[in-house]
């Protein structure tokens, strides 16, 4: 299972990579959008390839709004994540059915690992 994971860039959720990596790497194959590689990646024909996109919320973001809006127009899956307390835009409801809050990146794991999509990824 190839998935897309957005988020604003500068955010910090780039912290997250390597456990996200280290805890799905063997079932699920994440594109995450700000990841060092010596070349960018054409996340528009990213988005339009994969299988399912997640997507970190919690920080209001124009490029992150064209990424989802992509997602949508591909009619792809789209499921968000926000750390508890944020402020999300009501929007998100018209995109994606499932908005889950998550406190640390620990959380944030244990949630993505209790997804039916991840649950079955590699059957």
């Amino acid at each position: 299972m190839k998935i897309y994971f957005a988020h604003s860039a500068n955010s910090g959720f780039e912290d997250n990579y390597p456990l996200l990596k280290k805890s799905f790497n063997k079932r699920v194959g994440f594109i995450f959008p700000y990841d060092k590689r010596a070349k960018p990646i054409n996340s528009r024909q990213e988005i339009k390839n994969c299988d399912l996109i997640f997507a970190e919320v919690s920080r209001p973001s124009t490029g992150l709004g064209i990424e989802l809006g992509w997602a949508d127009s591909f009619k792809k899956k789209i499921i968000c994540f926000h750390k508890k307390g944020s402020k999300i835009s009501r929007s998100l409801k018209i995109i994606s059915k499932t908005i889950i809050d998550y406190k640390d990146a620990k959380d944030l794991v244990a949630k993505i690992s209790n997804l039916k999509e991840i649950k079955n990824a590699g059957d």
